[in-house]
Protein backbone atom coordinates (compact mmCIF):
# COMPACT_ATOMS: atom_id res chain seq x y z
CA UNK A 1 0.00 0.00 0.00
CA UNK A 2 1.16 3.59 0.24
CA UNK A 3 1.98 6.70 2.19
CA UNK A 4 0.11 9.84 1.08
CA UNK A 5 1.56 13.33 1.67
CA UNK A 6 -0.55 16.47 1.32
CA UNK A 7 1.67 19.55 1.05
CA UNK A 8 0.26 23.10 1.03
CA UNK A 9 -2.74 22.01 -1.04
CA UNK A 10 -5.25 24.71 -1.98
CA UNK A 11 -8.45 24.46 -4.02
CA UNK A 12 -10.40 27.38 -5.44
CA UNK A 13 -13.67 27.33 -7.37
CA UNK A 14 -13.78 30.79 -8.93
CA UNK A 15 -13.81 33.25 -6.04
CA UNK A 16 -14.61 30.54 -3.49
CA UNK A 17 -11.77 28.83 -1.61
CA UNK A 18 -12.77 25.29 -0.62
CA UNK A 19 -9.41 24.23 0.89
CA UNK A 20 -6.69 26.54 2.21
CA UNK A 21 -3.05 25.39 2.28
CA UNK A 22 -3.64 21.99 3.88
CA UNK A 23 -0.66 19.88 4.91
CA UNK A 24 -0.61 16.45 6.59
CA UNK A 25 0.76 12.94 6.08
CA UNK A 26 -1.23 9.69 5.89
CA UNK A 27 1.07 6.83 6.76
CA UNK A 28 1.13 3.51 4.92
CA UNK A 29 -1.65 1.28 6.25
CA UNK A 30 -3.42 3.92 8.36
CA UNK A 31 -7.17 4.29 8.70
CA UNK A 32 -7.28 8.06 8.33
CA UNK A 33 -10.33 10.23 9.01
CA UNK A 34 -11.18 13.59 7.42
CA UNK A 35 -13.66 15.06 9.91
CA UNK A 36 -15.64 18.27 9.98
CA UNK A 37 -19.03 19.91 9.43
CA UNK A 38 -20.74 20.14 6.05
CA UNK A 39 -18.91 22.46 3.65
CA UNK A 40 -15.61 22.48 5.55
CA UNK A 41 -13.52 21.11 2.64
CA UNK A 42 -13.09 17.48 3.66
CA UNK A 43 -14.75 15.91 0.60
CA UNK A 44 -12.92 18.30 -1.72
CA UNK A 45 -9.64 17.19 -0.09
CA UNK A 46 -10.57 13.53 -0.61
CA UNK A 47 -11.48 14.17 -4.25
CA UNK A 48 -8.13 15.89 -4.84
CA UNK A 49 -6.28 12.86 -3.47
CA UNK A 50 -8.32 10.60 -5.77
CA UNK A 51 -7.85 12.89 -8.80
CA UNK A 52 -11.54 13.76 -9.20
CA UNK A 53 -10.54 17.39 -8.55
CA UNK A 54 -7.17 18.96 -9.34
CA UNK A 55 -5.66 21.30 -6.73
CA UNK A 56 -5.21 24.98 -7.57
CA UNK A 57 -1.78 24.78 -5.93
CA UNK A 58 0.23 22.47 -3.71
CA UNK A 59 1.54 18.92 -4.01
CA UNK A 60 0.14 15.44 -3.41
CA UNK A 61 2.47 12.44 -3.12
CA UNK A 62 1.37 8.80 -3.37
CA UNK A 63 3.99 6.18 -2.60
CA UNK A 64 6.70 8.82 -3.13
CA UNK A 65 5.41 10.03 -6.52
CA UNK A 66 3.95 13.52 -7.08
CA UNK A 67 0.46 12.94 -8.52
CA UNK A 68 -1.40 16.23 -8.03
CA UNK A 69 -2.04 16.79 -11.75
CA UNK A 70 -2.47 13.17 -12.81
CA UNK A 71 -5.90 11.83 -13.86
CA UNK A 72 -7.62 9.25 -11.61
CA UNK A 73 -6.72 6.40 -13.97
CA UNK A 74 -3.03 6.96 -13.24
CA UNK A 75 -3.30 7.03 -9.43
CA UNK A 76 -4.24 3.41 -8.54
CA UNK A 77 -6.78 4.62 -5.97
CA UNK A 78 -10.24 3.10 -5.37
CA UNK A 79 -13.18 5.35 -4.42
CA UNK A 80 -16.23 4.25 -2.39
CA UNK A 81 -19.16 6.67 -2.58
CA UNK A 82 -21.95 7.26 -0.04
CA UNK A 83 -24.68 6.21 -2.49
CA UNK A 84 -23.01 2.91 -3.47
CA UNK A 85 -22.67 3.77 -7.24
CA UNK A 86 -23.41 0.20 -8.37
CA UNK A 87 -24.52 -0.88 -11.86
CA UNK A 88 -28.25 -1.68 -11.35
CA UNK A 89 -28.57 -3.86 -14.48
CA UNK A 90 -25.80 -6.21 -13.29
CA UNK A 91 -25.87 -8.82 -10.54
CA UNK A 92 -23.42 -8.80 -7.65
CA UNK A 93 -20.84 -11.00 -9.38
CA UNK A 94 -20.76 -8.79 -12.48
CA UNK A 95 -20.51 -5.62 -10.37
CA UNK A 96 -17.50 -7.07 -8.57
CA UNK A 97 -15.83 -8.40 -11.70
CA UNK A 98 -16.36 -5.33 -13.89
CA UNK A 99 -13.14 -3.46 -12.86
CA UNK A 100 -11.07 -6.58 -13.56
CA UNK A 101 -12.78 -7.42 -16.86
CA UNK A 102 -12.26 -3.84 -18.05
CA UNK A 103 -8.53 -4.24 -17.31
CA UNK A 104 -8.38 -7.36 -19.49
CA UNK A 105 -7.72 -9.87 -16.69
CA UNK A 106 -8.19 -13.53 -17.76
CA UNK A 107 -11.60 -15.03 -16.94
CA UNK A 108 -10.27 -17.66 -14.51
CA UNK A 109 -8.29 -15.05 -12.58
CA UNK A 110 -11.35 -12.78 -12.42
CA UNK A 111 -13.50 -15.61 -11.04
CA UNK A 112 -10.91 -16.49 -8.39
CA UNK A 113 -10.46 -12.87 -7.31
CA UNK A 114 -14.21 -12.21 -7.09
CA UNK A 115 -14.72 -15.30 -4.93
CA UNK A 116 -11.80 -14.31 -2.70
CA UNK A 117 -13.25 -10.82 -2.11
CA UNK A 118 -16.76 -12.21 -1.63
CA UNK A 119 -15.35 -14.48 1.09
CA UNK A 120 -13.64 -11.55 2.83
CA UNK A 121 -16.91 -9.59 2.86
CA UNK A 122 -19.23 -12.52 3.60
CA UNK A 123 -21.32 -12.06 0.46
CA UNK A 124 -20.75 -15.43 -1.26
CA UNK A 125 -24.46 -16.33 -1.08
CA UNK A 126 -25.62 -13.22 -2.95
CA UNK A 127 -23.14 -13.27 -5.85
CA UNK A 128 -25.85 -14.16 -8.38
CA UNK A 129 -28.53 -11.81 -7.02
CA UNK A 130 -29.44 -8.50 -8.69
CA UNK A 131 -28.17 -5.52 -6.72
CA UNK A 132 -31.55 -3.76 -6.85
CA UNK A 133 -33.13 -6.14 -4.35
CA UNK A 134 -30.32 -6.01 -1.78
CA UNK A 135 -30.44 -4.34 1.63
CA UNK A 136 -28.45 -1.15 2.18
CA UNK A 137 -25.81 -3.06 4.12
CA UNK A 138 -25.34 -5.67 1.39
CA UNK A 139 -25.17 -3.00 -1.31
CA UNK A 140 -22.46 -1.23 0.68
CA UNK A 141 -20.52 -4.50 0.97
CA UNK A 142 -20.74 -4.92 -2.79
CA UNK A 143 -19.50 -1.34 -3.29
CA UNK A 144 -16.59 -2.07 -0.96
CA UNK A 145 -15.91 -5.31 -2.79
CA UNK A 146 -15.72 -3.56 -6.14
CA UNK A 147 -13.04 -1.30 -4.66
CA UNK A 148 -11.13 -4.09 -2.92
CA UNK A 149 -11.05 -6.41 -5.93
CA UNK A 150 -8.59 -4.13 -7.75
CA UNK A 151 -5.92 -4.29 -4.99
CA UNK A 152 -5.35 -0.51 -5.22
CA UNK A 153 -2.64 1.39 -3.35
CA UNK A 154 -5.23 3.28 -1.30
CA UNK A 155 -8.96 3.51 -0.66
CA UNK A 156 -10.93 6.78 -0.58
CA UNK A 157 -14.31 6.57 1.20
CA UNK A 158 -16.79 9.47 1.13
CA UNK A 159 -19.23 8.91 4.03
CA UNK A 160 -19.81 5.31 2.88
CA UNK A 161 -22.17 4.55 5.79
CA UNK A 162 -24.15 7.78 5.59
CA UNK A 163 -27.17 6.19 3.88
CA UNK A 164 -27.60 3.47 6.53
CA UNK A 165 -29.79 3.66 9.62
CA UNK A 166 -28.07 4.30 12.96
CA UNK A 167 -28.06 0.72 14.28
CA UNK A 168 -26.77 -0.85 11.08
CA UNK A 169 -24.32 2.01 10.59
CA UNK A 170 -22.65 1.13 13.90
CA UNK A 171 -22.46 -2.54 12.89
CA UNK A 172 -20.99 -1.71 9.48
CA UNK A 173 -18.44 0.66 11.00
CA UNK A 174 -17.13 -2.24 13.11
CA UNK A 175 -17.04 -4.47 10.02
CA UNK A 176 -15.23 -1.81 8.00
CA UNK A 177 -12.56 -1.31 10.66
CA UNK A 178 -12.08 -5.08 10.98
CA UNK A 179 -11.79 -5.36 7.19
CA UNK A 180 -9.16 -2.62 7.17
CA UNK A 181 -7.17 -4.38 9.89
CA UNK A 182 -7.19 -7.64 7.92
CA UNK A 183 -6.10 -6.00 4.68
CA UNK A 184 -3.68 -3.41 6.08
CA UNK A 185 -4.76 -0.97 3.37
CA UNK A 186 -4.21 2.77 3.45
CA UNK A 187 -7.73 4.17 3.86
CA UNK A 188 -8.89 7.80 3.82
CA UNK A 189 -12.43 8.18 5.14
CA UNK A 190 -14.61 11.31 5.14
CA UNK A 191 -17.24 11.79 7.86
CA UNK A 192 -19.07 14.53 9.73
CA UNK A 193 -19.72 12.13 12.63
CA UNK A 194 -17.18 12.71 15.40
CA UNK A 195 -18.09 9.44 17.16
CA UNK A 196 -17.44 7.49 13.95
CA UNK A 197 -14.10 9.23 13.52
CA UNK A 198 -13.02 8.62 17.12
CA UNK A 199 -14.05 4.94 17.08
CA UNK A 200 -12.54 4.00 13.70
CA UNK A 201 -9.60 6.27 12.98
CA UNK A 202 -5.88 5.86 13.63
CA UNK A 203 -5.42 9.56 12.86
CA UNK A 204 -7.88 12.39 12.34
CA UNK A 205 -7.72 15.70 10.50
CA UNK A 206 -10.36 18.10 11.81
CA UNK A 207 -11.36 20.72 9.23
CA UNK A 208 -13.46 23.87 9.48
CA UNK A 209 -14.03 26.67 6.97
CA UNK A 210 -11.49 25.18 4.51
CA UNK A 211 -8.73 25.05 7.16
CA UNK A 212 -7.09 22.13 8.99
CA UNK A 213 -7.78 22.93 12.64
CA UNK A 214 -5.87 19.95 14.07
CA UNK A 215 -4.19 16.73 12.99
CA UNK A 216 -3.44 13.87 15.37
CA UNK A 217 -4.60 10.68 17.05
CA UNK A 218 -8.15 10.51 18.46
CA UNK A 219 -6.80 10.73 22.02
CA UNK A 220 -4.64 13.77 21.22
CA UNK A 221 -7.56 15.58 19.62
CA UNK A 222 -9.91 14.79 22.51
CA UNK A 223 -7.51 15.43 25.41
CA UNK A 224 -5.44 18.25 23.89
CA UNK A 225 -7.57 20.33 21.49
CA UNK A 226 -5.60 22.91 19.54
CA UNK A 227 -8.59 25.24 19.06
CA UNK A 228 -11.95 26.03 20.61
CA UNK A 229 -13.62 24.67 17.48
CA UNK A 230 -12.00 21.24 17.95
CA UNK A 231 -12.82 21.25 21.68
CA UNK A 232 -16.45 22.03 20.90
CA UNK A 233 -16.82 19.70 17.90
CA UNK A 234 -15.28 16.65 19.58
CA UNK A 235 -16.99 15.07 22.58
CA UNK A 236 -20.55 14.48 23.70
CA UNK A 237 -21.17 16.62 25.64
CA UNK A 238 -18.43 18.86 24.28
CA UNK A 239 -15.81 20.70 26.33
CA UNK A 240 -17.09 23.37 28.73
CA UNK A 241 -15.95 26.95 28.09
CA UNK A 242 -15.83 29.29 31.10
CA UNK A 243 -15.07 32.79 29.87
CA UNK A 244 -13.23 35.45 31.89
CA UNK A 245 -11.14 38.59 31.48
CA UNK A 246 -7.70 38.16 32.95
CA UNK A 247 -4.08 37.32 32.38
CA UNK A 248 -1.77 34.36 32.61
CA UNK A 249 1.99 34.56 33.01
CA UNK A 250 4.50 32.22 31.40
CA UNK A 251 5.28 29.50 33.96
CA UNK A 252 2.02 30.08 35.88
CA UNK A 253 0.20 27.05 37.28
CA UNK A 254 -2.95 28.89 38.31
CA UNK A 255 -5.24 31.59 36.93
CA UNK A 256 -7.71 33.85 38.72
CA UNK A 257 -11.27 33.44 37.52
CA UNK A 258 -14.16 35.26 39.21
CA UNK A 259 -11.95 35.97 42.21
CA UNK A 260 -10.98 32.30 42.62
CA UNK A 261 -7.58 30.73 41.99
CA UNK A 262 -7.89 27.84 39.51
CA UNK A 263 -5.10 25.31 39.10
CA UNK A 264 -3.96 24.66 35.49
CA UNK A 265 -1.06 22.87 33.78
CA UNK A 266 2.16 24.92 33.74
CA UNK A 267 1.73 27.56 31.05
CA UNK A 268 4.42 27.96 28.40
CA UNK A 269 3.21 31.32 27.11
CA UNK A 270 1.67 34.35 28.75
CA UNK A 271 -1.19 36.55 27.57
CA UNK A 272 -3.89 38.88 28.81
CA UNK A 273 -7.40 39.78 27.70
CA UNK A 274 -10.40 37.59 26.97
CA UNK A 275 -9.53 34.06 28.08
CA UNK A 276 -11.41 30.76 28.20
CA UNK A 277 -11.03 28.01 30.81
CA UNK A 278 -11.72 24.71 28.99
CA UNK A 279 -12.67 21.57 30.91
CA UNK A 280 -14.27 18.29 29.80
CA UNK A 281 -17.51 17.29 31.64
CA UNK A 282 -15.89 14.14 33.11
CA UNK A 283 -13.16 16.27 34.71
CA UNK A 284 -15.67 18.30 36.77
CA UNK A 285 -16.43 17.19 40.34
CA UNK A 286 -19.32 18.23 42.57
CA UNK A 287 -19.00 18.62 46.34
CA UNK A 288 -20.43 20.44 49.33
CA UNK A 289 -17.07 22.20 49.78
CA UNK A 290 -15.43 24.71 47.46
CA UNK A 291 -15.71 28.45 46.96
CA UNK A 292 -16.41 28.26 43.22
CA UNK A 293 -20.06 27.27 43.02
CA UNK A 294 -22.79 26.65 40.47
CA UNK A 295 -26.55 26.30 40.57
CA UNK A 296 -28.02 23.03 39.27
CA UNK A 297 -30.25 23.74 36.26
CA UNK A 298 -30.99 20.20 35.03
CA UNK A 299 -30.03 16.53 35.36
CA UNK A 300 -29.94 13.89 32.63
CA UNK A 301 -29.80 10.24 33.69
CA UNK A 302 -27.68 8.02 31.39
CA UNK A 303 -27.54 4.72 33.30
CA UNK A 304 -24.13 4.46 34.93
CA UNK A 305 -23.57 8.22 34.72
CA UNK A 306 -25.60 11.42 34.62
CA UNK A 307 -25.06 14.85 33.05
CA UNK A 308 -25.58 17.75 35.45
CA UNK A 309 -26.05 21.20 33.89
CA UNK A 310 -25.08 24.10 36.14
CA UNK A 311 -25.14 27.90 35.98
CA UNK A 312 -21.78 29.33 37.05
CA UNK A 313 -20.46 32.91 37.28
CA UNK A 314 -18.59 32.31 34.00
CA UNK A 315 -21.25 30.52 31.97
CA UNK A 316 -23.20 27.26 31.86
CA UNK A 317 -21.27 24.07 32.57
CA UNK A 318 -21.96 20.34 32.21
CA UNK A 319 -20.55 17.74 34.58
CA UNK A 320 -20.54 13.99 33.92
CA UNK A 321 -20.76 12.33 37.35
CA UNK A 322 -21.80 8.92 38.76
CA UNK A 323 -25.51 8.20 38.47
CA UNK A 324 -25.82 7.78 42.23
CA UNK A 325 -24.59 11.29 43.06
CA UNK A 326 -27.47 13.43 44.28
CA UNK A 327 -27.95 16.85 42.68
CA UNK A 328 -31.23 18.74 43.04
CA UNK A 329 -32.43 21.39 40.62
CA UNK A 330 -31.96 24.79 42.24
CA UNK A 331 -29.22 23.59 44.58
CA UNK A 332 -25.95 25.54 44.72
CA UNK A 333 -22.99 23.22 44.84
CA UNK A 334 -19.19 23.46 44.93
CA UNK A 335 -17.28 22.69 41.74
CA UNK A 336 -13.83 21.20 41.35
CA UNK A 337 -11.74 20.69 38.20
CA UNK A 338 -8.98 18.18 37.48
CA UNK A 339 -6.01 20.59 37.10
CA UNK A 340 -3.83 18.60 34.68
CA UNK A 341 -6.65 18.36 32.11
CA UNK A 342 -7.40 22.07 31.75
CA UNK A 343 -6.84 23.91 28.47
CA UNK A 344 -6.74 27.71 28.38
CA UNK A 345 -7.75 29.43 25.14
CA UNK A 346 -7.41 32.93 23.75
CA UNK A 347 -11.05 33.73 22.99
CA UNK A 348 -10.30 36.19 20.19
CA UNK A 349 -8.10 33.82 18.18
CA UNK A 350 -9.75 30.60 19.38
CA UNK A 351 -6.30 29.01 19.79
CA UNK A 352 -5.16 27.01 22.81
CA UNK A 353 -2.36 28.48 24.91
CA UNK A 354 0.73 26.29 25.06
CA UNK A 355 1.19 24.40 28.31
CA UNK A 356 2.72 21.21 29.69
CA UNK A 357 -0.50 19.46 28.63
CA UNK A 358 -0.37 20.22 24.91
CA UNK A 359 3.11 21.40 23.98
CA UNK A 360 3.89 18.37 21.77
CA UNK A 361 0.56 18.62 19.96
CA UNK A 362 0.85 22.36 19.31
CA UNK A 363 4.48 22.13 18.24
CA UNK A 364 3.68 19.67 15.40
CA UNK A 365 0.06 20.67 14.76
Amino acid sequence: MAQIIIKNVRKEFGNFTAVKESSFTIEDGEFFMLLGPSGCGKTTTLRMIAGLELPTSGEIYLDGEEISQRPPSQRDIAFVFQMFALYPHMNVRKNLSYPLVSQGMPRAAVKAKVEEVAGILGIEKILNKPVGGLSGGDRQRVALGRAIVRDPKAFMMDEPLGALDAEFREHMSEELRALHDRMGATTVYVTHDQLEAMQMGDKIVVMNNAVVEQFGTPQEIYDKPATMFVADFIGSPSMNFLRFDGSVAEGAQAVEMNGQSMQVPRQLEGTAGKLVFGVRPEHVTLSDAGDYRGEVLATEYLGTTQIITLDTPNGDLKARVPAGQVATVGEKIGLGFKPDTITLFNENSGRALRSDLNREVLSHG
